[in-house]
This record gives structure tokens, C-alpha cells and sequence, in this order.
């Protein structure tokens, strides 16, 4: 008896349920005959609508934009005062000696991953150096491709670096 009663009341929401749906079609009608309706519309006037006016204008001339002046080098003049530079204190371990500023291509835990990332650096013509640094606790190998007496001429190197080194960023030596 008990699964007749819950069968029955199954059915009976099953029906609710399908009877109340809208049917799409109809509200598809209904916004076609407004839309006709609206561009057919003319004011009491014999004024244009809105809408008749929009299809009526006349197509856009597009005419391209030549630039009056080229940039010439001596022209062009980068200011790298926005370019962010990261302290630190750091202690050389393999390289040359460091200045102020320095474009660090690689950073990682085990120094035999420094060493080998600055022999490629080596192999392309780099005079890469190694530093260590502690950061929290822990010591991180960085691997500096160039070194650098300003903040411009270490941003502008970082820059030709970008292609290979998407990662590449400027380090402060305190």
C-alpha cells in the first residue's frame, strides 16, 4: 500500500512539473512582433524612429592615421626609474666581484644547479657570477648574468635578457 501511495504522489508532481513549463516558442513570436512593429513605427509627424535611422545611415570612411614624426635614437631616451629592484645581502661564491646592480637570471637551493645554469651563461658569452643569499632561513644560489655600476644600464641588460630569461630581475647588494 505503501508503494502505491508513494508511486501515485511520484506521478502526480512529475505531471505538476511538466504542465507549468513555458513554452519558448511563444515568447520567440511575441519578440519578433515587437521588433517588427518598432521599425515600422513612424511618429504622428512622419518623423524617422531611432531604430529606421540606424539602418539608414550611410556607411563609415575609415582613413588610417600616419604618424607626422618617426622616433629617431638620440630621441628615444627609456626611463627606468619604475623598474623594481630587490635588497639583498648577498656573498659572492663563484665570479668575478660585484657592483651595485645585478641582473639575476636563476635562483635555486642546490649550488650545482647555480654552477650549471651559469656554464651555459658562460658558454653564450656571460661573465656569470654566483652569490648566496638567506631568505627566511634558507639559502638560495643566485645567478647573476651581469653586473652593473646604475639601476639604467642593469635594467636596460635585464631587458635584452627578457627573451631568454622571461623571469629576470634586478638585485640591490646591500
Amino acid at each position: 500500500m505503501k508503494k502505491l501511495f508513494f508511486w501515485g504522489a511520484a506521478l502526480c508532481m512529475v505531471m505538476a512539473m511538466t504542465s507549468c513549463k513555458s513554452n519558448e516558442s511563444a515568447y520567440k513570436k511575441a519578440y519578433e512582433k515587437a521588433q517588427a512593429a518598432q521599425a515600422n513605427q513612424v511618429n504622428p509627424q512622419g518623423t524617422v524612429t531611432p531604430t529606421q535611422q540606424a539602418q539608414q545611415t550611410a556607411p563609415i570612411q575609415v582613413t588610417p592615421v600616419t604618424p607626422t614624426q618617426t622616433a629617431t635614437p638620440q630621441q628615444a631616451t627609456a626611463d627606468y626609474n619604475n623598474v623594481s629592484v630587490r635588497t639583498e645581502s648577498v656573498s659572492l661564491v663563484s665570479g668575478n666581484g660585484l657592483r651595485p646592480f645585478s641582473v639575476v637570471v636563476g635562483s635555486f637551493r642546490l649550488q650545482s644547479n647555480a654552477q650549471n645554469e651559469q656554464q651555459k651563461l658562460a658558454r653564450k658569452g656571460y661573465a656569470a657570477q654566483i652569490v648566496s643569499s638567506i631568505v627566511d632561513g634558507r639559502t638560495f644560489y643566485r645567478v647573476i648574468a651581469s653586473t652593473h655600476d646604475t639601476k639604467n644600464q642593469a635594467a636596460q641588460s635585464r631587458n635584452a635578457l627578457l627573451g631568454t630569461y622571461p623571469d629576470a630581475w634586478l638585485l640591490y647588494q646591500k
